[in-house]
């Protein structure tokens, strides 16, 4: 008996040492198996389709401050943003916890990881010489304009797509990455464009640009919009969709966390990530600009990407920069 007995203790151990099996998603069935994730949203095809939005370059909107090399930390503007965050002692930047590969919880550290987490930890350099004054305040997608017009944080630094619309409302720094619109399906799916889905169930965010690009490109698809990313990987697993889409950066992330999922499909909009920051901070849009230079020219940016952005494949460095003034 006690032979037997670490024959299966021996037996458990190796089990929990397995590497992990790729989960395989249902392939027919009727989406009812498995219960949605909270907060999602069925939004069936729509009866009125969206039209495209305007290019953000036929606004202005891609074009930003010039940077100021006069405007320094210990010289701002008294009564400026820049000034008030030189008194408070450290950068508050807006982000999330739910984008692999650009703001997320490292599982060992418990601390926020990923290319916009460095971002904003590099204008924090460049105001106090020191990259670990920043302090993150979580906000979903939905409120993250709401906090900067509010004033509760300084900037948001969340794979914030530029569009004619959100530039009526906060002010933007110049293009800092550059995303399209992609499919992430199951391997073997069959679905290789937006003209697959028709019929078929997309998983993607309540409040991004990509929920009105797949009702015009897949008008009788039907939308399941979740709350947070990572509800549209599980949404994928279980069989609730047949397809997920928003911007190859975040399918990326979501890719790498399932061997069984591809990403497919032509580049549909194009993405144009900044930093956007309250519409009344002129001086801080053009320091986060005078940051984003340097970050271009001194390497820091491929360094970057080379850390967290390879998943979405080769680049050709960073977008180069557009002034207004």
């Amino acid at each position: 008996m006690r032979y037997l007995g670490e024959l299966l203790v021996a037996s458990s151990l190796c089990v929990a040492c397995a590497a992990p099996e790729a989960l395989l998603l249902p392939t027919t069935g009727d989406y009812s198996e498995s219960r949605l994730t909270d907060g999602a949203q069925i939004l069936p095809p729509a009866s009125v389709i969206p039209p495209p939005p305007p290019d953000p370059s036929s606004c202005g909107a891609l074009a930003s401050l010039r940077p100021d090399p006069r405007l320094q930390p210990e010289t701002a503007p008294p009564g400026s943003a820049l000034a008030a965050i030189v008194a408070r002692g450290r950068l508050i930047v807006g982000t999330d916890q739910n984008t692999n590969l650009f703001s997320f919880r490292d599982p060992k550290t418990g601390t926020l990881q990923g290319f916009d987490v460095d971002l904003a930890r590099e204008i924090a350099r460049d105001l106090f010489g020191d990259p670990s004054k920043v302090e993150f305040r979580l906000l979903t997608s939905a409120g993250r304009f709401d906090a900067l017009e509010q004033n509760e944080v300084d900037l948001v630094v969340h794979a914030t797509s530029i569009t004619c619309e959100r530039a009526t409302r906060v002010g933007f720094s110049t293009v800092y990455f550059e995303a399209f619109q992609r499919l992430l399906v199951q391997e073997g799916s069959g679905i290789s464009s937006p003209a697959d889905l028709a019929g078929k169930r997309v998983c993607t965010f309540i409040d991004t640009t990509s929920l009105a690009t797949i009702q015009r490109t897949a008008p009788t698809a039907t939308i399941v919009a979740v709350p947070d990313w990572d509800d549209c990987l599980t949404t994928l697993q279980q069989g609730q969709a047949d397809a997920a889409s928003t911007d190859n950066s975040i399918l990326a992330g979501l890719a790498a966390q399932d061997p069984n999922l591809e990403i497919v499909g032509p580049n549909m909009e194009a993405e144009p990530y900044g930093v956007a920051a309250n519409k009344m901070n002129d001086d801080l849009v053009r320091f986060v600009n005078r940051t984003l230079e340097r970050v271009r020219t001194d390497g820091t940016w491929m360094s970057m990407y080379d850390r967290w952005l390879q998943l979405v494949g080769p680049t050709d460095g960073p977008p180069m920069p557009n002034y207004r003034d």
